[in-house]
This record gives C-alpha cells, sequence and structure tokens, in this order.
C-alpha cells in the first residue's frame, strides 16, 4: 500500500504523521512530501519515511500513485497554510483517485465546525482510518 503524507509550513504534523503510520502499518510503502523545505526536513528527521520530496511538482506527481493520501484539511484547499498550497497542489490532491485521510485543523481563516483543538483522538481516529482501508474496510 502507497501512503502519501503531505505538511507544509513546519512540518510537525506530517512527523507525527509518519511516525503513527509507521507504527500502525509497518508493511505501508510511505511517501512524505513538504510544501517547502523546513517541512521535509521535519519529516526526514522522524526516519519513518521510505522515501521524501520538496515543492510542488513533488506533490503533483505523487499524488499520482499514491493509494492514501494524509495531511491537514489544507492540502486539498487552494492557497491554504498561508500560500504554501498552490490550485495546482490541492487540485492534484482533491482530484487523486486517492482515499484521503484529511486532519481538521482550525487555522489560517478556516474554521472546521465540530473539531476540538488540538485533540489527540483526530490522530487516533486518521490511524483507524487507514488501518480500515488497508484491510479493504473503507468508509464512504
Amino acid at each position: 500500500m502507497k501512503i502519501l503524507v503531505i505538511d507544509g509550513q513546519g512540518g510537525r504534523l506530517g512527523r507525527r504523521l509518519l511516525e503513527n503510520i509507521r507504527k500502525t502499518c509497518p508493511e505501508a510503502e510511505i511517501s512524505a512530501v513538504g510544501t517547502n523545505s523546513i517541512a521535509t526536513q521535519n519529516m526526514m528527521n522522524s526516519s519513518c519515511a521510505d522515501h521524501l520530496a520538496t515543492g510542488e511538482n513533488a506533490v503533483i506527481v505523487a499524488c499520482r500513485t499514491a493509494q492514501i493520501i494524509v495531511g491537514p484539511f489544507g492540502i486539498a484547499t487552494a492557497d491554504a497554510m498561508m500560500g504554501e498550497i498552490s490550485p495546482a497542489m490541492a487540485n492534484a490532491v482533491a482530484s487523486s483517485p486517492a482515499y484521503r485521510v484529511l486532519i481538521p485543523m482550525n487555522l489560517c481563516n478556516t474554521y472546521i465546525a465540530g473539531v476540538a483543538s488540538g485533540s489527540a483522538a483526530i490522530l487516533e481516529d486518521a490511524m483507524r482510518q487507514i488501518q480500515k482501508f488497508m484491510s479493504g474496510e473503507k468508509e464512504k
């Protein structure tokens, strides 16, 4: 199973996602793409990704072959994350045939109703969804 983690800004969420995914799904082939070099570096420090890349084209190319895309909600929203997500990146995520597990974040002038700020339960739920998809029990 090919899992793609996308993150920007400081890459802290991406790093946590990589660590959790590697523990939860040790057999997965995990790629990580940062929207900037700092995010990529932080995700690289987790030592959990099989492949790493940076930038808009890397996001677009990786979305073509990913079976699961994981990251903050903003990766599917043009101009999100203080402008780090280009319309082309958001379109690549949104139009990919991959199963998307998006982490809700109330940041950058976006409020997602019903989301408790910083809840660890959100990451736990994301890992459950990834496991379900990998075992063939995907929820739609």
